[in-house]
């Protein structure tokens, strides 16, 4: 039998509708919001109701083998095991970053056997989370620029704006770049730059928040510049941390899909390992440790 690579493993996987692995899971109606046929959002809020806490198994790494099995890997393959054995058993991973997956790296979704699917969504543009993450941190981004134009009230230092604008993608033409040319109608030109989304801080704030008015919290404590005598200027000062947080509303909730054997997965939030905390959203594992055993 000739050897599958692992896309042609997942392309001829057979997965169950989301409805069915949220009903193994006990969800149904409102608590689960469908995307399409193979994944759904769950309400974030179930993750603070009373009853019983399951146990979390930690799966850490430095780097794979040279099979390729890594910390997803290993996850689903843990995961699948033990509900083999009659635990019930949840999986949670990050979200993987289009940059990466167009890179040397490429998915994030597992390899052999032990995947989740469906492969593609989950490395591609998933249920928007990633792009919700951008567009909050470039919202912060253009108002600070738009201080600046209308009379710059705070007293922003421009060579002192500590926030990057972000985008999902690896493209270090834009890491060092100069904006705002073009005169007086298209801003003070600055020296600027991008990061990549996962690298934001938004990403590692998301990930550490545990409902929306947590969220909005950090968000206004963000320092984002400082003033022309040394103060810091925070995203509440700025006047983002609301609309940062009605941007971010809808990718709270964790995502749902299904390891190959049909077993349910919640991969949520994406934050790098070398500059934030590597791993899943709070909300995802807090929401796992309800559901399973």
């Amino acid at each position: 039998m000739p050897m599958l690579s692992d896309i042609e493993i997942a392309q001829a996987a057979e997965m169950q509708p989301i409805a069915d692995i949220a009903a193994k899971l006990g969800l149904q109606g409102q608590s689960v919001i469908p995307y399409g046929h193979y994944k759904a959002k769950i309400d974030h809020k179930l993750a603070k109701t009373d009853g019983k806490q399951g146990k979390l198994i930690l799966v850490t790494a430095i780097s794979p083998t040279p099979a390729g099995e890594g910390k997803t890997t290993t996850s689903v393959g843990l995961a699948d095991a033990m509900n083999a054995l009659g635990k019930k058993t949840m999986l949670c991973l990050r979200e993987p970053s289009l940059g990466p997956v167009f890179g040397v790296k490429g998915g994030a979704a597992g390899g052999g056997y032990a995947q989740v699917v469906p492969m593609e969504d989950i490395n591609l543009h998933f249920t928007g989370d990633i792009h919700a993450i951008g567009t909050a941190n470039n919202l912060l981004a253009a108002m600070i620029d738009n201080s600046i134009q209308q009379g710059n009230p705070l007293n922003i230092d421009p060579r002192r704006i500590t926030w990057k604008r972000c985008m999902d993608m690896n493209d270090r033409q834009l890491r060092f770049i100069v904006d705002g040319l073009g005169g007086k109608v298209n801003g003070t030109p600055r020296e600027d730059g991008f990061d990549i989304t996962v690298a934001s801080e938004v990403m590692a704030i998301f990930c550490l928040a545990t409902d929306l008015e947590d969220l909005k919290t950090r968000l206004s404590r963000i320092v984002c510049a400082y003033t022309y005598d040394g103060k810091p200027v925070t995203a509440g000062q700025i006047g983002a941390a609301g609309a940062m947080a009605a941007l971010l509303k809808d990718a709270l909730d964790p995502n749902l899909v299904q390891t190959l054997e049909h077993n349910p997965a919640i991969i949520h939030g994406g934050p790098f390992a070398n500059i934030a905390h590597g791993c899943n959203s709070v909300i995802a594992t807090k929401l796992s440790l309800k559901l399973a055993d």
